[in-house]
């Protein structure tokens, strides 16, 4: 079953070393992210991460270099190490990005987005059934990316692509609101209308981050404050379906404590959950 549980995790945060020492300290904590990549699975886990799991804290893997969107079939040693992770830390589900990273020996440093084509629903089906083997019946969940340019000719809608991918995979979905807000903004779309015409029951968890505008495109940073119009399409979306968690990403620039606790609060009352602080 993908869906972590039918009760909700509440409000978490992505666990990075950098703020290790405030992720331990939030006592109404239940649910986080690490890095897949960042972990070596033949040493143990790093002290403040090994903690959390010890208290039942419920820590995902979320990989992004599996490239499930590429051409090429993924490599079966990235997919052994995600289910590695999991199994380290006992991980409900892992996720993963729809998504190409790489080319041949070319490695782009980026997520890019793929075209919405059938041709590419068909690779990258592939790619995920691959990975799900390697899993050996751990769930994994897909999350749709931000992207600051869509191929030409488009066969599909975005809302027909991620449903395609997710009826023919049996994945989860990792709905990044962030993601369909820069999306939709870039687009010069209602931010809210991706919603009707995604599958929500499938949802496995929910990733929230900030971003700014910047030469005429929102990026979508995971270094900024979560905007009020992010915390409006949580509410939005909450008010649609409950999500097992929501999961504010941070990947620099770390502000005080006291900023980071008031922004989880935010997306807590956004989402009408109480706050985890």
């Amino acid at each position: 079953m993908w869906r972590m549980t039918a009760s909700a995790y509440g409000v978490g945060i992505g666990w990075r070393p950098e703020i290790a020492g405030y992720v331990a300290g939030l006592p109404g904590l239940r649910f986080t992210e690490v890095v897949a990549e960042s972990l070596h699975t033949h040493a143990p886990l790093p002290d403040g991460l090994a903690e959390l799991v010890g208290r039942g804290v419920r820590v995902i893997p979320h990989g992004v270099k599996l490239s499930l969107g590429g051409a090429e079939p993924v490599s079966d040693e990235r997919a052994a190490h995600l289910h590695r992770c999991a199994e380290l830390l006992g991980a409900p589900l892992v996720s993963e990005h729809i998504a190409f990273v790489r080319a041949g020996d070319l490695e782009a440093g980026h997520l890019l987005p793929v075209p919405r084509t059938r041709e590419a629903v068909d690779a990258i089906v592939a790619n995920v059934r691959r990975t799900q083997a390697a899993l050996g019946g751990v769930p994994l969940a897909l999350e749709p990316i931000a992207a600051l340019f869509d191929w030409p000719d488009p066969e599909l809608t975005e809302g027909q692509f991620l449903t395609e991918i997710l009826d023919r995979t049996g994945c989860g979905l990792l709905l990044d609101i962030a993601n369909v807000y820069a999306n939709a903004r870039n687009r010069g779309e209602p931010p809210a209308a991706l919603l009707d015409e995604l599958p929500l029951e499938r949802i496995a968890y929910v990733h929230v981050a900030g971003g700014v505008q910047q030469g005429g495109y929102y990026h979508d940073t995971h270094t900024d404050p979560t905007p009020p119009e992010v915390l409006a399409l949580v509410k939005e979306l909450c008010a649609r379906t409950t999500p097992p968690a929501l999961m504010l990403e941070r990947d620099g620039d770390y502000p005080p404590a006291a900023d980071l606790t008031a922004e989880l609060n935010a997306i807590a009352a956004a989402a009408g959950w109480p706050a985890i602080t």
